[in-house]
């Protein structure tokens, strides 16, 4: 007499582990990209003259314009640059209100 196999799982049963697997992948690293992106992006936006920032490459400057496409930095006396608004890593003290900004805020 033959025994009864194993019953294979149904497919809803097989997409249930990866469903779980893409739940935990977007909660840990899909959401918090967008938000550091989000808060970037705002940071760029709100950026004024006499700001001062720090550029991914590492220079410090004071914001003397900014345009849709570039910010122009000055770095020293006489010294002035111009960046992608993309290339601003954070804010260091803001016009505003005169004082640096606290460490939770940067990014």
């Amino acid at each position: 007499m033959p025994q009864p196999s194993a019953a294979a799982p149904g497919p809803l049963a097989m997409l249930a582990p990866f469903a779980m697997m893409f739940l935990i992948f977007y909660v840990l690293v899909f959401r918090p990209q967008a938000k550091t992106r989000q808060e970037h992006e705002r940071m760029v936006k709100g950026i004024k003259k006499h700001d001062e920032v720090v550029t991914s490459g590492g220079l410090f400057g004071t914001v003397v314009n900014v345009k849709p496409e570039s910010i122009t930095l000055r770095i020293d006396e006489n010294v002035r640059v111009e960046v992608e608004p993309s290339a601003i890593a954070r804010l260091v003290k803001s016009k505003g209100s005169g004082e640096p900004v606290p460490a939770e805020k940067r990014s």
